[in-house]
């Protein structure tokens, strides 16, 4: 999973210029129907009962974290957007996103849910 500018270079000035990165005190899962990039934020979705889920993360092996709980976003009120992407961000809103992945794309009626299995988000720092 691709790490955001933003991390690369906090964590590049904290390990290479002696500059302090704080990290946060819990991160979140979010979805997106146009996918971030490196330098970009994407369109995450809004509204509809959406909101950033919080998520946590087992002890490396290998530089690999994968998820340890399940995260579940449920659409109500209208459908959202096709998602097609998912990430892991600073902040319930707002906030910096540290890392994202493009997923095929889902459309997500009211009612359904996009579900991701504890274990099912990994991130491999490479």
């Amino acid at each position: 999973m691709p790490m955001s500018d933003y991390l690369q270079d906090a964590v590049g000035n904290a390990t290479l210029r002696n500059t302090s990165y704080t990290s946060p005190a819990a991160v979140y899962a979010s979805l997106y129907s146009t996918a971030p990039t490196e330098s970009t934020g994407g369109t995450e979705i809004t509204g509809n009962g959406y909101s950033r889920q919080s998520v946590t993360f087992s002890a490396p092996s290998a530089g690999s974290f994968s998820s340890n709980v399940a995260v579940t976003f449920t659409c109500s009120g209208n459908n959202w957007p096709v998602v097609t992407a998912f990430g892991v961000a600073d902040a319930s809103t707002s906030g910096n996103i540290l890392y994202f992945s493009g997923i095929s794309g889902r459309t997500v009626l009211v009612g359904d849910s996009v579900v991701f299995d504890s274990g099912n988000i990994t991130i491999q720092i490479t």
